[in-house]
C-alpha cells in the first residue's frame, strides 16, 4: 500500500477535525486546536501504520491538543468578561446556529467530547473510549446523556434556527 500525501489527509479529514475542535474547545480556540493537530500529525505521519484509522488518529491528536488549549485558557488572564465576536459558519453544518453551539458548550466535558467524537467525527464508542481513557459503555452513556441534555436544553424551531427552552 502506498502512503497517501499528507495534503490529501488534510483535505479528507480537515472539516471533521475542525468540527470536533469547535465542539470541544469552542469557536474561539477551534482553529488553533485544528492547526496544532495537523502540525503534530504532519510530524508523526511518516511513522503511522499503514492500516491505522487515520480519522481516529487525528481525533486523538485533536483531543490532546484540546486538553492543552483548555489548560492554557485556564491560565490565561481575562481582562473583560466577554469579547464581541462575529458569528462564523466555519466548522459547523449550515443548518446549525449559535444557540446549538452554546447548548453544546454547556454540556459537561465528558458528554460534550462523546457527542463531538461520535456524532461529528463519526467514531465508534470503542475508539472514543480509547481516546478519552474510559470504557466503551461509559462513552456510549456519555453520548446518550449529552444528546438527552441537548434535547432538553435546545429546541430547534421550524425555521431552521435554534431556540433555548
Amino acid at each position: 500500500m502506498m502512503v497517501r500525501p499528507f495534503e490529501q489527509i488534510v483535505a479528507e479529514h480537515g472539516a471533521t477535525v475542525l468540527r470536533v475542535c469547535r465542539a470541544v474547545v469552542g469557536p474561539v480556540d477551534a482553529e488553533d486546536a485544528w492547526s496544532e493537530t495537523f502540525l503534530a500529525a504532519l510530524r508523526a505521519y511518516p511513522e503511522l501504520a499503514e492500516d491505522a484509522n487515520v480519522e481516529a488518529w487525528l481525533v486523538t491528536i485533536a483531543h490532546r491538543k484540546a486538553i492543552d488549549l483548555t489548560r492554557a485558557r485556564a491560565r490565561r488572564p481575562v481582562t473583560v468578561p466577554e469579547l464581541p465576536e462575529r458569528s462564523t459558519r466555519i466548522g459547523r453544518p449550515e443548518d446549525w446556529d449559535g444557540d446549538l453551539w452554546d447548548a453544546l458548550g454547556e454540556l459537561p466535558d465528558k458528554q460534550r467530547t462523546a457527542v463531538a467524537y461520535h456524532y461529528l467525527a463519526g467514531l465508534p464508542y470503542r475508539e472514543i473510549a480509547s481516546i478519552t481513557g474510559g470504557s466503551e459503555d461509559a462513552a456510549r452513556r456519555a453520548a446518550a446523556d449529552g444528546v438527552k441534555n441537548l434535547r432538553a436544553n435546545y429546541l430547534p424551531a421550524a425555521s431552521g434556527t435554534g431556540a433555548k427552552r
